[in-house]
């Protein structure tokens, strides 16, 4: 029979205050934006209801455009990268068009 080497657990090191509260206003940053995603995803799924109701397509080509370049701008404005900006708001309208076409769908 193989014996399974254990490696004796490490304490904890000691607790280093700034980097608490620094992760702790990360959590709480990344629990708000849970919330306003969550929000934003319970809104397009109106809309995409509405959209399957009255028979529009599930993209909007030209709205995502102006949506895109009026991000950028905001992330600019904001000092954050307007590449990362877009690309995370590309993939939220992907995910939102999904769920539209679902709802074309069914």
């Amino acid at each position: 029979m193989s014996q399974e080497t254990q490696i004796p657990a490490q304490p904890d090191p000691a607790p280093d205050a700034v980097l608490a509260a620094f992760r702790k206003s990360i959590d709480n940053i990344d629990a708000a934006l849970i919330h306003i995603l969550a929000e934003r995803f319970r809104i397009t799924q109106a809309v995409g209801e509405y959209k399957a109701k009255v028979t529009l397509p599930p993209a909007d080509p030209d709205r995502e455009a102006r949506q895109i370049a009026r991000l950028r701008k905001l992330s600019e404005e904001a000092d954050l990268d307007p590449e990362f900006s877009e690309k995370f708001l590309r993939f939220i309208i992907e995910e939102v068009i999904r769920h539209h076409e679902r709802a074309a769908a069914g």
